[in-house]
């Protein structure tokens, strides 16, 4: 492979690769409403959630953490695949670039048996070398570990070589911790001092545009 295309591609889920944002507000706003909070807006929630349950949840609600992810959990499993959905051409996207010879898998916060039974009911699962979801590994995206987890077994290390697509900070920031190159996949472009210090290094404004982008000779 050419300097400028990678050896293997890390992807976020949410909001990435699928469309749950229904029920994951959903899910949210049955959770707060029971801790005795007020229920965000759904851009609050579009907005708010990034880290994985086991990393927010102690902030936002202390010692009542776990409770709080037994209702949140249990309101999102109700239905999340009945609400399931792939983002524009995401499934082609991922065919093509598995067929042209890239590794894949992905790093999410979504706690990972959820993940898998996501990816499971896309028909995605062959297509990925690991899907690594919150608490797989010992620290969760944005840290080192759970990108490490993902390239387990493939004699790939976090690196240049491994491009990390996502649509959010946490993602960018959990590849330049990584060392690997942040991929911005989103419609959005960049928001003035939205990533601070660490930029994604491209922008690419939807899964058709960077498979092209990757995977034409």
């Amino acid at each position: 492979m050419t300097a400028d295309r990678p050896h293997a591609l890390l992807f976020d889920w949410d909001n990435t690769l699928v469309d749950t944002w229904g029920p994951i507000h959903h899910a949210w706003t049955v959770t707060l409403e029971a801790m005795g909070e007020r229920p965000w807006t759904y851009e609050e929630t579009r907005r708010k959630v990034r880290n994985s349950a086991r990393d927010a949840f102690p902030r936002l609600f202390g010692a009542r953490a776990e409770e709080a992810m037994e209702i949140f959990y249990k309101t999102f499993r109700a239905d999340h695949l009945d609400k399931l959905s792939e983002r524009a051409g995401a499934g082609q996207m991922l065919l093509r670039l598995a067929d042209a010879g890239f590794l894949l898998a992905v790093v999410s916060n979504k706690l990972g048996d959820l993940l898998r039974e996501e990816s499971d009911y896309l028909g995605w699962t062959p297509l990925f070398h690991r899907l690594v979801g919150a608490n797989d590994a010992a620290r969760d995206k944005p840290a080192v570990e759970a990108v490490e987890l993902a390239l387990e077994g493939i004699g790939l290390v976090p690196g240049p070589e491994v491009w990390f697509v996502g649509d959010t900070d946490i993602d960018i920031l959990c590849a330049v911790n990584a060392g690997c190159v942040p991929i911005l996949l989103r419609p959005e472009p960049p928001k003035p001092e939205e990533f601070g210090a660490v930029p994604p290094t491209h922008h690419m404004t939807s899964c058709r545009a960077l498979a092209e982008w990757i995977a034409t000779d």
